[in-house]
């Protein structure tokens, strides 16, 4: 078998498992199982293959076709240029909550002018892409990283460690994981989350990856999918200093609800922006 047929069966396999980015992961798995870039493959398509290496492939190629996503197969995905671990006990990064971050760090920019120490809350951390991204981007910060699911935090830990940064890890349901905290360490100058917010109606009707792999905890945002930025947003401002900022993502269709909850809660400057894709991702204000 050459390189060029390898690659026409992984494509059609692909295809035909209704995988919408087949051709992208036909050159990811050429670059993971056979160790052949796009480069390498277009020097030399006709290319035989290392018999050796294709049962591997053909393993982890079958368990993509049953729909696990390609991030849990290969246990690990990129977020702000850095790598996390992945698999089924956290949401996989997406690129959209890239853009909360960023306008997080446009906050605390602003907000070092004022601060001697920046204190920084990620509620539902999962993976801890988020809060860890913000430790490394802003290294004298405190980072605190909470969640109730303790197979999260596993993996959120085991990124900090590799990442080396170094943050604070609690276990607990929203701000009861600060309980044990003396006073002075539970005030914030950011509260930043990306908590369940798909109604549980919706939830069964998802990609397969999705609803069959990513833990259903991270995603069922209750009836509404509205629970959490209720909660949250009712809480946060006895955990904020004043001026302290209190950012979301959001559902492309809750931008409106989740800034009412904001405005309700006497947060001001609150806005929403939107993501890569021209739809509402982001709600945040100002604790007045």
């Amino acid at each position: 078998m050459t390189l060029q047929e390898l690659r026409t069966e992984i494509a059609s396999r692909l295809q035909k498992a209704g995988i919408e980015t087949f051709d992208y992961e036909t050159w990811v798995f050429l670059d993971w199982k056979m160790g052949v870039g796009r480069a390498d493959y277009y020097m030399d398509p006709g290319m035989p293959v290392k018999e050796e290496k294709l049962p591997e492939l053909y393993e982890a190629l079958a368990k993509r076709e049953a729909r696990i996503p390609l991030q849990y197969l290969m246990g690990h995905c990129e977020f702000m240029g850095y790598d996390f671990l992945v698999d089924e006990r956290v949401l996989i990064p997406r690129q959209d909550t890239e853009c909360l971050v960023e306008q997080a760090v446009d906050f605390l920019k602003w907000k070092q002018l004022t601060s001697k120490s920046l204190r920084i809350l990620d509620l539902c951390t999962g993976s801890g892409c988020i809060g860890i991204s913000l430790k490394l981007l802003f290294p004298d910060a405190q980072v605190t990283l909470a969640d109730l699911s303790q197979g999260a935090l596993a993996v959120a830990g085991e990124n900090a460690r590799r990442l080396d940064a170094k943050v604070d890890i609690l276990q607990g349901d929203l701000f009861g994981a600060l309980s044990d905290l003396p006073e002075e360490e539970k005030c914030f100058d950011l509260i930043i989350s990306n908590p369940p917010y798909i109604p549980s109606q919706v939830v069964e009707g998802l990609m397969p990856e999705v609803r069959d792999h990513e833990p259903h905890m991270a995603l069922d945002g209750t009836e509404d999918g509205l629970f959490f930025y209720r909660k949250i947003t009712e809480q946060a401002p006895n955990y904020l200093k004043p001026s302290g900022a209190l950012m979301y993502e959001i559902g492309a269709e809750q931008g409106q609800d989740v800034s009412h909850f904001l405005v309700e809660n006497d947060f001001c400057q609150v806005c929403i922006v939107k993501d890569f894709a021209g739809l509402d991702r982001i709600v945040k204000g100002i604790l007045s």
